[in-house]
C-alpha cells in the first residue's frame, strides 16, 4: 500500500509518495490526477522533500526531465 503525504502549502501539489524499491516518486494534483516519475533515488526524493523546496519548481527542473507518466496504482 502506497503511504501518501499530504502537502501543506503548495498550490502544485496535495499529495506525494516515494516507492524505494522502483525509485519512483508519486505525485496527486489538486485535480486528482496521480503522476509517477521513474528513475529517483532516495537522494532524489530527499531534495524533492526538502522543507524549503519548491514542489512546483522541483517538478518542471528535475522531474520533468525523468520518465514519466500517469500513475495507475
Amino acid at each position: 500500500m502506497i503511504e501518501w503525504i499530504v502537502v501543506e502549502g503548495s498550490r502544485r501539489i496535495v499529495a506525494e509518495a516515494f516507492i524505494p524499491d522502483a525509485e519512483t516518486i508519486l505525485v496527486r494534483f489538486p485535480d486528482g490526477v496521480e503522476w509517477a516519475y521513474s528513475a529517483c533515488t532516495r537522494a532524489v526524493w530527499e531534495e524533492f522533500t526538502s522543507p524549503d523546496q519548491s514542489r512546483g519548481k522541483y517538478i518542471a527542473q528535475v522531474l520533468d526531465a525523468k520518465p514519466n507518466g500517469r500513475w495507475n496504482g
